[in-house]
């Protein structure tokens, strides 16, 4: 199929990743990419590959992750000449499908969504036009800021942290490092990032959230970055030795992978314009040509 014969779309969806075995798809494992690519071929009435922008991992939830899709021009022609918006209808049906064989509960509830359908440019990449990803990990330090019916996206944790020492702690962390030492690394593949932003605050309802933005995370990244610094606001270790595991540079018996269910992709960001988005793809690309594990 060459380019006239198909569309891109970019696709922003959400889902609540408690019973997905992650994005990626898994044989006879429900994960969303399985759940959605099968949807969307349903629709559009031919199989379909989608690339997506963030790849989180089993139990991890997303307000907005994004991904590109080709779907046959035969479809948007086919909805445009019976008068109908193809890219909402695109949507709707899928979201009809992904209702229907939803495993999270009954009343027409569901675990994931597709939030918008916009056509894009053929040249737009989901993956390697991202700018960053940005992640919070959300912690109860106390009962009174404990809700039951947030127990699926929140650390119900026993002992109260001291912010302060965790943004200390965060602050030698951010920056372009190897990140060895908080990330499972794969053979062929590079660990260093850029952690363009690593803080930590306490929301309205009292809930301690940890941020980390960075053009892209390895795998296991955010967790073992959160799992450090609740030891630091635990008081178990000091801020400083957030920085001599950085300089470690190495996996071993210090590393704490917090929980994943409390941690949630909140969005990619992408350049505005189709030359910037392009420019993107060249500059990623570049950057980590060996590394098969953007997050």
């Amino acid at each position: 199929m060459n380019d006239s014969d198909v569309c891109r779309l970019r696709i922003d969806i959400a889902y609540d990743g408690s019973r997905f075995h992650g994005w990626a798809f898994q044989p006879g494992l429900r994960t969303v990419e399985g759940e959605v690519q099968d949807a969307i071929s349903k629709v559009v009435h031919k199989r379909v590959h989608i690339t997506v922008g963030g790849r989180t991992d089993a139990g991890v939830h997303a307000r907005n992750n994004t991904f590109h899709v080709d779907v046959p021009s035969a479809y948007i022609e086919e909805c445009e000449k019976k008068g109908k918006d193809p890219y909402g209808t695109l949507k709707h049906s899928v979201n009809a499908i992904l209702m229907y064989t939803s495993e999270a509960g009954p009343y027409g509830t569901c675990d994931v969504v597709i939030r918008s359908v916009k056509p894009t440019h053929p040249q737009f990449d989901a993956r390697f036009s991202a700018l960053n990803r940005e992640y919070t990990y959300r912690v109860a330090d106390n009962s009174e800021s404990f809700m039951p019916t947030r127990r699926t996206d929140i650390l119900w944790f026993y002992h109260s942290l001291h912010i302060d020492e965790m943004n200390r702690a965060a602050s030698f962390l951010e920056g372009e490092h190897d990140f060895l030492s908080f990330c499972r690394p794969r053979e062929g593949a590079t660990t260093i990032r850029t952690l363009e932003k690593l803080f930590v605050e306490r929301d309205d309802e009292g809930n301690v959230c940890i941020h980390a933005q960075a053009d892209a995370f390895c795998h296991s990244m955010v967790r073992t970055l959160v799992g450090t610094l609740l030891y630091v606001g635990r008081g178990m270790r000091p801020a400083l030795w957030a920085k001599m595991r950085l300089e470690q540079r190495e996996r071993n018996g210090e590393v704490i992978v917090a929980p994943a269910h409390p941690l949630t992709l909140e969005r990619i960001n992408y350049p505005e314009t189709q030359a910037e988005q392009i420019q993107q793809i060249t500059k990623t690309k570049r950057k980590r040509v060996l590394c098969e594990d953007e997050r």
